[in-house]
């Protein structure tokens, strides 16, 4: 249990950092405009979102600013969340396996636990 006390703190690291730079960036806006979506877009991909996944929240977020006429970044942000939420529950955690040779790839920031998780995987698989 030790290995997952210890993922779920580095994770919570992960989580605030991304959490201050969005929240800085609806901290100094109070309308919606674009320099508001390109400090957040910039925000996103600082944050380790990564530059696609930035792009296509930010593009869904000026379409749910047409459609639902969002009038504050308040009402920005809990969409954000919306999206956010949305896209996390459509992605599929499943390995594909069944082609070999098979390549898994493992990112992430350093002492994470990349290693530890690498050797459990492969014991798991062997």
């Amino acid at each position: 249990m030790a290995f997952f006390a210890g993922l779920k703190e580095k994770l919570a690291k992960t989580r605030n950092n991304f959490s201050e730079k969005v929240e800085e960036v609806f901290k100094s806006f109070r309308k919606i405009d674009e320099e508001l979506f390109e400090e957040l877009e910039e925000a996103l991909i600082t944050a380790d979102v990564g530059v696609n996944a930035s792009m296509e929240i930010i593009g869904q977020l000026r379409d749910a600013c047409k459609k639902k006429t969002l009038r504050d970044a308040d009402e920005l942000r809990e969409e954000l969340k919306s999206i956010i939420a949305g896209m996390m529950s459509q992605s599929s955690c499943e390995l594909e396996l069944s082609k070999t040779p098979a390549v898994i790839f493992v990112i992430g920031v350093n002492g994470v636990g990349k290693t530890t998780s690498i050797g459990k995987i492969a014991a798991m698989l062997k």
